[in-house]
């Protein structure tokens, strides 16, 4: 998360201008800004930045009054009424209230997606809430959680956005069953090798709340194809 400081526009000079005048044409009002020094574009500038960080947090106004004094003390070095550790606590706030929108929205997206895909023909659903169809289905050795498997897979969300994709690096994965995401781990101690599965995995046997990255949000149902080519630590 940006440091308060980061987030602090530099606005000050901006209540000392004359109000601006307004310009009213015949189909909206708009407001004519003129950037008139370096000031006025520094403060300008900055103002845009703070503004595309609000949006991207769900905030759509401030109080402008607070905001100039602080900056204000700031600049000037005068006791604040938050110390830094105080105002990143509130900015850390507001972070995770837009995280929890976020996912509980994904979560509610992903759940109805689930219940009417369980209904389609060839789709298994276990226990845990995992499901998968068999698009191959092979017939050599089940991984246990303690083995290590070669596979190649490809992933996406349900808009049917690509994350990853071992295929396109030319490399498969190969990692321990147990030290992958809860639905994968479930999956591979079912799938013999040489199969190909798709696996929808609920928030829960993925990322969680939380997501990863840039391109998983918290939340997400993950759709995987999954190809098993083989277990590492054994012939």
């Amino acid at each position: 998360m940006p440091s308060i400081l980061m987030l602090c526009v530099s606005l000050h000079a901006q209540t000392k201008k004359p109000a601006a005048k307004k310009v009213v044409s015949t189909k909206t009002a708009t407001v004519a800004v003129s950037l008139k020094n370096r000031a006025d574009s520094i403060s300008y500038a900055f103002g845009i930045s703070l503004g595309q960080y609000m949006k991207s947090q769900g905030i759509e106004s401030l109080n402008y009054v607070m905001l100039n004094k602080a900056i204000d003390q700031t600049i000037k070095g005068q006791p604040t009424l938050l110390d830094m550790n105080q105002a990143n606590e509130v900015m850390g706030s507001v972070a995770e209230a837009k995280s929890k929108k976020v996912s509980a929205a994904e979560s509610a997206k992903g759940n109805a997606f689930l219940a009417k895909n369980k209904t389609r023909t060839g789709i298994v659903e276990t226990p845990s809430g995992l499901q998968y169809e068999i698009l191959v289905k092979g017939t050599g050795p089940i991984p246990a959680k303690e083995d290590t498997v070669s596979a190649h897979y490809k992933g996406a969300l349900l808009d049917g956005k690509e994350f990853d994709n071992s295929y396109t690096r030319g490399e498969p994965l190969t990692i321990p069953v147990a030290g992958v995401i809860p639905g994968w781990t479930e999956a591979l101690t079912l799938m013999p090798v040489g199969s190909k599965w798709k696996l929808y995995i609920p928030s829960s046997l993925g990322y969680g709340d939380y997501g990863a990255g840039q391109d998983i949000p918290g939340g997400a149902t993950l759709v995987f194809e999954v190809e098993l080519l083989g277990i590492s630590n054994k012939k």
